[in-house]
């Protein structure tokens, strides 16, 4: 079973306002990126945020702790409820692939440009805790190698919206 995991414990600081409820054609960021994993994923949860349009799990072991934080809390609850992996995107990715887990394959997997959209196994998640532990860099790439996934290069960019003007540029590539 694949638990959808969006991480949206993020400041928002180079966006200005919460870039979660940034609109475009008229959908919320995080309502797109929650629709687009219900479509691959038996459940979908929000991380680092108290409301949602999906249940809510905070971050772990506390907020602060940027995407790894989000990425633990959806391990933990992906172990504790029988999921095998979770398949994680900031709230920030834009449009996802239509055919990201086929681009991913098996677990663990991440895209390289951009390693928040990947596919964890659950059972990483006392490593994961571990790195969170630790006084070594708490990034993703520094995760992803800890438990050996692979990097995955696909041709097509996905859109990280950092930025009002990264949003502007999404949505102008959208039909309406």
């Amino acid at each position: 079973m694949i638990l959808g995991a969006v991480l949206a414990g993020g400041m928002s600081s180079r966006f200005g306002s919460d870039k979660a409820l940034a609109q475009i054609n008229g959908h919320s960021l995080i309502s797109l990126a929650v629709d687009a994993l219900s479509g691959w994923c038996d459940h979908v949860v929000v991380t680092g945020r108290e409301t949602a349009p999906a249940p809510t799990l905070p971050d772990s072991p506390r907020a602060g702790m940027g995407p790894l934080g989000g990425l633990a809390a959806a391990l933990h609850y992906a172990s504790d409820e029988g999921y095998d992996v979770v398949l994680s995107c900031g709230v920030d990715a834009g449009l996802l692939p239509e055919d990201l887990p086929e681009l991913l394959g098996a677990a663990p997997a991440y895209l390289a440009a951009q390693p928040v959209i990947g596919l964890w196994p659950a059972a990483t998640a006392a490593q994961l805790d571990a790195l969170l532990a630790s006084d070594v860099s708490h990034s993703m790439r520094r995760f992803a190698a800890l438990i050996g996934a692979r990097p995955v290069e696909i041709s097509a960019p996905v859109g990280n919206i950092n930025t009002p003007e990264d949003l502007a540029r999404i949505a102008r590539g959208l039909p309406d």
